[in-house]
């Protein structure tokens, strides 16, 4: 019924009980995940567990945020991508929230790191898993430079766990992009994007968990787990005034069309 579209099952909080997360998604109707990388280091891990079980899918990427790690080259995102159960390139984007000192100018290597994505996304055709943080502008300003426009050359995705404007959000959906809500659109102080949610089409939405992260209203402040994603369908279902099933139809069939699974 459901499908938690970002989340991360190699982290050691999920990782170390991968059982009980499955045996709970299976009790919450959670019926697949897409298992997101954030390093080259952790892909191995990544891939082997969901080619442990039918309903996990991964991607391969490098987060923007991290910093000491492997690098990515188009090459070897190409290669990784195109191994079986390997549906998205990503969690790629960019991410100013912590300069540490530095100036936006500084952070030309987050950008370039990006770009390398765009490609090897382009290249195989398979869609981006974006981030972006206290830079939305550049954020969309580098995809349209890469030639990201929504055409049938694009490699197109989802702007997980949206927290921006409705400006970016109607930027997003113009250059081809899916939406992803997290537990975040239960917060209180999450009105505005509560709103965006509610204009989104239904034909572009995803839902997601971050998991461990961003665990939903009733259990925000604990770790979040797949089995919570149903938590944000029903946030969304209220808001846009559409029913539950809904939700978990659309944004299952979205995730199935936009993963080409």
């Amino acid at each position: 019924m459901f499908t938690d579209s970002h989340c991360h099952l190699n982290f050691p909080e999920l990782a170390s009980a991968v059982n009980s997360v499955r045996e709970a998604m299976s009790k919450a109707q959670v019926d697949r995940a897409l298992s997101v990388c954030t390093t080259l280091e952790e892909f191995d891990a990544v891939h082997a567990m969901v080619l442990r079980f039918d309903n996990f899918w991964a991607s391969v990427g490098v987060h923007p945020d991290n910093e000491g790690v492997k690098e990515p080259d188009t090459d070897t995102l190409i290669q990784l991508g195109a191994l079986p159960k390997v549906v998205a390139i990503g969690e790629t984007g960019l991410d100013y929230y912590r300069l540490n000192g530095r100036t936006i100018a500084d952070m030309e290597w987050q950008r370039e790191r990006f770009r390398i994505h765009i490609r090897a996304a382009r290249a195989l055709k398979k869609p981006l898993i974006i981030h972006t943080r206290s830079s939305s502008a550049d954020t969309l300003q580098v995809l349209r430079e890469e030639g990201e426009c929504g055409d049938s050359a694009s490699a197109g995705g989802v702007f997980h766990c949206f927290t921006e404007n409705m400006e970016v959000a109607r930027a997003a959906l113009d250059l081809g992009f899916y939406i992803s809500f997290s537990g975040i659109v239960t917060f209180k102080s999450a009105q505005e994007i509560r709103d965006v949610a509610a204009m989104v089409p239904l034909d572009r939405i995803l839902i997601e968990t971050d998991s461990p992260y961003l665990a939903p209203v009733p259990f925000r402040g604990k770790s979040n787990t797949p089995a919570y994603v149903p938590y944000v369908a029903q946030e969304l279902a209220r808001v846009r005034g559409e029913t539950l099933e809904t939700i978990a139809q659309a944004s299952s069939d979205n995730f199935t069309r936009l993963f080409a699974l």
